[in-house]
């Protein structure tokens, strides 16, 4: 198990590219299942979920390969409908199988994901979206198991607690894409990844109007066939390079950050008196050095409000802030894990029910810490970038799941930084 040693106190400086979205190419190689052609995904991140995506369609029966730099083929001749539990356990990604199981062997047994360390993140809008298309179906021994024999188009809402739902919203769309008739799907969720999972679709040979909408109508066709298609660029990497840039009073220049994603981002940075400049469409800018960091007030929210995935990052940049700082989580209101490994770093943050109360002005120390998820990871990161002295993160295994290479490109902009293997 690899850990990250980190020497604070460096202004970070340069430039670094943003890599393909993990949340883009997951349900993506989902997506190839839908054809017995082969489709080709470039600009793939180098992550283990991408890999372990990959193990669990291999499984089910399709041919893939990693046939060089961020391309990946996957062609699924002839498929299981089963995806055991041994394979979805290991992450929650894996439910996207669901709607291309269903929709193309016309059944589907996916084990239940089980829990998560951020809060519930139930399937039951997967399961009404699907009775909406008139399958049949049960949890049966921890399976979900669909009978899709007499599945239609039809409308169908996908309003939750907490508003939409990214990975049901694909679940849906996927299985309605071979579904005779008409599916509209009401309170799709908006985030750019399901936009491009849905261009992906349409060159792939579905029907889908309403793309990067609410409402998405989708009408079936007999079969799909075989393409070629490039991720997107990962907006939360782009946030996170942006956060630690502000962080550190850097100067740094990031390659593919597609500004019309960041918007909520951006706003929320100008009035904590952050100057970011964007000199074209996939080009952010930021010089820090002159930073006097306001605090301000935070919600998240879906697409196109203020990403939980940047939550946490945010939060240890407002320990830096002159003042009280107030976060609310509206997606998964327990999502701050971080925060403990925060303080033991010497921030100053509370609890309130959803909310974090970030006291600011924190003179931040290096510190052994622990990373409990992916955006957590990277916030002890930022706060470790900023902080005096030499902080060591355990189980960066979590920070591997969604930033291809960060300790290299970390060195790249002049940070000092070095991954060290754990007895």
């Amino acid at each position: 198990m690899d850990s990250l040693v980190i020497k604070g106190g460096v202004k970070l400086r340069g430039e670094v590219e943003v890599s393909g979205a993990k949340n883009a190419c997951l349900p993506m190689f989902a997506a190839a299942l839908l054809t017995p052609e082969k489709c080709v995904l470039r600009n793939v991140p180098n992550l283990s979920d991408v890999r372990f995506m990959a193990q669990i369609v291999g499984a089910l029966g399709a041919r893939v390969e990693n046939t060089a730099d961020g391309v990946w083929e996957i062609e699924a001749k002839k498929i299981s409908h089963t995806a055991p539990y041994e394979l979805v356990r290991k992450m929650r990604a894996s439910i996207c199988v669901l709607g291309p199981l269903t929709a193309r062997m016309r059944r589907a047994e996916v084990s239940l994901p089980g829990g998560c360390v951020i809060g519930a993140r139930p399937v039951d809008l997967h399961i009404k979206g699907l009775r909406a298309l008139g399958c049949k179906v049960k949890i049966d021994s921890g399976y979900i198991k669909v009978d899709a024999r007499k599945m239609r188009g039809a409308p169908v809402y996908l309003g939750g607690r907490f508003g939409s739902t990214v990975t049901g919203t694909a679940n849906v769309l996927m299985a309605s894409a071979l579904a005779p008739g008409m599916t509209v799907i009401e309170n799709a969720a908006c985030e750019p990844e399901v936009e491009d999972l849905c261009k992906m679709l349409v060159c792939m040979g579905a029907k889908i109007e309403g793309i990067g909408s609410p409402t998405l109508s989708i009408s079936g066709v007999e079969k799909l066939g075989g393409a070629e298609h490039s991720v997107i660029a990962d907006r939360i990497e782009a946030g996170t390079w942006i956060i630690a840039a502000l962080a550190t009073r850097g100067k740094v220049t990031v390659k593919g950050a597609q500004k019309k994603y960041l918007g909520s981002l951006f706003d929320l940075l100008s009035r904590a008196n952050c100057k970011v400049e964007t000199p074209d469409a996939d080009t952010v800018r930021i010089d820090a050095s002159k930073l006097k960091l306001r605090p301000i007030e935070a919600v998240t929210l879906p697409y196109p409000g203020f990403p939980t995935d940047l939550q946490a990052q945010l939060c240890a940049l407002l320990t830096l802030a002159d003042g009280i700082s107030i976060i609310t989580e509206r997606i998964y209101p327990e999502r701050f894990m971080h925060v403990p490994e925060l303080a033991r770093m010497g921030a100053d943050i509370g609890r309130e029910g959803p909310s974090a109360i970030i006291a600011g002005n924190a003179k931040l120390s290096g510190a052994p810490v622990m990373a409990s998820d992916l955006r957590a990871s990277a916030a002890l990161v930022i706060a470790a970038l900023a902080a005096k002295g030499e902080t060591r993160i355990q189980r960066i295994y979590h920070l591997d799941r969604g930033y291809d290479s960060m300790d290299r490109k970390l060195s790249k902009l002049g940070a000092k930084v070095r991954r060290v293997k754990e007895g």
